[in-house]
């Protein structure tokens, strides 16, 4: 090959690759943010706080406290699976809503907005790796979880074979298959949040007020699914299947609970992803 064809060709395999070292920046960014790692570390420390009180305490043990504490001392593995649900409707809400609402505002307050707008990525790519950002995060909240709650749970508790919702017996591995399962499933759950958030943050140049929307909105949605009057919106709300994971804990597990959620989700991400490009690609970047 010729140095006059070798130039383009170096041109457009850096162009191949520049939405992947965009993504990676913005990973490396967020997860070395002191803020992620404090995120991270509180959602750890959750299901080692049930784990220890649970110890200390006996709940749980001879119809002491709620029947899912009785579980973890059964077996140490519900500990992760205990401290999902406990931390579902609050606490990964809350983490999520400051990673989604930071992602275009954060960058508007700091005043490198349109520093990285300069480079040749584009909005929409730029938008992209923002939201790639918020979805790993998704994921990785409730993986840190589950290891957190395993990890302290074989340590304070015996590891036994369970009893499903079906009757069948699983072993530690068939557990843990099912827990990981419920890791995906929560982190699916959340990206119809992320969505929301990634497009409130383009309508501000203020990270906090994003950020309170965004956590705002879960809590509405959440209350709304609760208001049996409501009965009919409560299929459309992006919070209705978060807690709907009952049919992974059954053999054979039932996916359609599932698919029920990707659906929910897809579309939440396609309306807001749209409104959010909608917003950004027409916006005066002025810092």
């Amino acid at each position: 090959m010729s140095p006059d064809e070798a130039a383009p060709a170096a041109t457009r395999r850096s162009a191949a690759l520049r939405p992947f070292a965009l993504f990676g920046s913005e990973l490396a960014t967020l997860f070395l943010r002191r803020r992620t790692i404090a995120m991270l570390a509180a959602l750890a420390v959750v299901p080692v706080l049930i784990a220890v009180v649970v110890r200390v305490t006996g709940a749980g043990s001879n119809g002491r406290g709620p029947a899912f504490l009785g579980s973890i001392t059964d077996n140490g593995l519900f500990v992760g699976f205990t401290a999902l649900v406990v931390c579902i409707p609050l606490f990964l809400p809350l983490t999520l809503g400051v990673v989604a609402g930071d992602t275009i505002a954060g960058e508007a307050a700091l005043g490198t907005l349109r520093y990285l707008l300069v480079a040749p990525a584009g909005r929409a790519r730029l938008l992209l790796a923002k939201y790639a950002g918020v979805a790993a995060f998704a994921l990785a909240a409730p993986v840190v979880i589950v290891l957190a709650g395993m990890g302290i749970g074989a340590l304070l508790f015996p590891v036994r074979p369970v009893t499903l919702l079906s009757g069948d017996t699983t072993d530690a591995a068939g557990l843990l298959a099912r827990t990981a399962l419920l890791a995906c499933y929560v982190a699916l759950s959340l990206l119809g949040l992320g969505a929301i958030g990634l497009f409130v943050s383009t309508l501000t140049t203020v990270p906090v007020g994003a950020m309170a929307a965004t956590v705002v909105l879960a809590g509405a949605s959440q209350i709304l699914d609760q208001l049996p009057q409501l009965d009919w919106l409560h299929p459309w709300l992006f919070t209705h299947y978060w807690l709907g994971f009952g049919d992974l804990l059954r053999d054979p597990i039932v996916w359609d609970s599932y698919g029920q959620d990707a659906l929910l989700q897809a579309a939440y991400l396609a309306v807001f992803g749209a409104l959010a490009y909608a917003r950004f690609a027409t916006k005066d970047i002025l810092s």
